[in-house]
């Protein structure tokens, strides 16, 4: 997708309030690739992406950012906790695993792509398997009809779902699952296809609703119309030139200017991701995949530790910083009333389930709000999250007394807000606050 990058700010603008430096530093970032994908390949593989580092407090938008980006262009995306990952010789996930977990993202969105397209025939497949299935358990209601008008019943009947919670059998693969040779590895061996195609593949028979064994059939049929191979090759070819990897909480493994200790293997961990940053092959059960072109954003508070504690060729590879703001009034005003998924719609679609007609008045917006910022001041600061925390303890009741059945119409207004909220207020008891 060639979107420019006011156009890619212009649409995490709809899910993410403020930030604007960080949203123009990404979007520039993934224009550079549609920029470079326009090259010639000798040219091409000179322009390496400049990584990012979001600095900002929890919950003000730098995953859900980076998160937003990906989906927004279909690229192959992960998060990883910086902190998950130990040194070479300890223990625990190894960094290189970041890189297979996303050969695994890229094949499951190329395989969902291709079962798309092969979709179609896959549910015709399904459906002549299932009706001659049903024919057959309801041979007993043919009487007299002839057998074509019989199966042609039957097949009307099963397209408008008369039969999808009937039982049925069916024939399917039996395919063992792989394991890890060694946890964490990455490094499966699957037991059945030792042998290749040398044995024929073992099937077993299941009992299950006829909705469910749709599923299993088309997802049967899907996997024999798309060419594995291909699919494999794309995915593999995607990770290395669209690959996004969000990693999380960087500023936990940086040494804060100390020697020995835990700062050691902070270190230890910082050095093994260099490589993988700088670009190296990693070895995965798909082949080799090269890192050079994936694109790498980092985050974290950077309470602590700063930017400058990271190991300078670490430092050098995430050539841009930015910042992001911690949140005010007006932010979370927007947040409560602006987004697509915007909180308050969120909890007036929860409660609708309930014949409950949720609704909320300005002022108890700016009030919430208020709260919140208030709460974020005086406590932890915890960005947005603040919001779902503040709403929850404001509509306790209300959820709590929904579920009657009776049509109910609820407007929270200012004064809800104050009897709700402020007394807590008064007390300074912001515990009840504090996740």
């Amino acid at each position: 997708m060639d979107l420019t990058p006011r156009e890619i700010v212009k649409e995490l603008d709809k899910y993410i309030i403020g930030q604007a430096e960080a949203k123009k530093a990404v979007a520039i970032a993934l224009r550079n690739r549609y920029r470079r994908s326009r090259l010639s390949a000798e040219l091409r593989d000179e322009i390496t992406p400049k990584n990012i580092i979001m600095k900002g407090p929890t919950g003000v938008g730098k995953t859900e950012i980076a998160r937003r980006l990906a989906k927004l262009v279909g690229a192959p995306f992960i998060k990883v906790e910086a902190t998950k990952y130990t040194e070479v010789g300890y223990v625990g996930r190894d960094v290189e695993s970041m890189i297979r977990d996303l050969v695994e993202c890229s094949v499951r969105l190329v395989k969902e792509e291709q079962y798309a397209k092969v979709n179609h025939r896959a549910e015709q497949t399904a459906e002549s398997r299932l009706v001659k299935i049903v024919a057959e358990n309801r041979k007993s209601e043919k009487g007299e009809m002839p057998e074509d008008m019989f199966l042609a019943d039957i097949t009307e009947k099963y397209r408008k779902g008369y039969f999808d919670n009937e039982t049925v059998e069916i024939e399917v693969n039996d395919s063992p699952k792989p394991m890890e040779l060694v946890p964490g590895s990455g490094t499966e061996i699957n037991i059945g296809s030792i042998f290749g195609d040398f044995l024929p593949k073992k099937k077993k028979r299941r009992r299950l609703p006829l909705k469910e064994a749709r599923k299993m059939i088309v997802a049967e049929e899907s996997d024999k119309l798309i060419d594995n191979d291909a699919v494999i090759t794309e995915a593999v070819r995607r990770a290395e030139e669209e690959g996004i990897i969000f990693i999380d909480e960087i500023d936990k493994i940086a040494a804060k200017g100390q020697t020995g200790g835990a700062d050691v293997s902070r270190e230890g961990v910082q050095r093994d991701i260099l490589p993988i940053v700088e670009g190296s092959t990693v070895m995965t059960k798909y082949g080799a995949v090269k890192t050079d072109f994936i694109l790498f954003i980092a985050a974290g508070a950077f309470h602590v530790s700063k930017v400058s504690d990271l190991i300078p060729e670490l430092q050098g590879r995430f050539p841009i910083l930015v910042e992001l703001n911690s949140l005010t009034k007006q932010d979370f005003v927007d947040i409560l009333t602006t987004p697509r998924n915007a909180i308050t719609l969120q909890y007036a679609t929860l409660l609708g389930v309930d014949n409950v007609d949720l609704k909320f008045t300005d002022e108890a917006i700016e009030e919430i709000a208020a709260v919140a910022e208030n709460m974020n001041a005086v406590s932890e600061d915890i960005g947005a999250r603040r919001l779902h925390t503040v709403m929850e303890r404001l509509l306790e009741e209300i959820s709590f007394n929904a579920g009657s059945g009776e049509e109910t119409s609820v407007t929270v207004d200012k004064k809800y807000v104050v009897e709700q909220l402020g007394e807590a207020e008064k007390q300074k008891d912001f515990k009840k606050f504090i996740l």
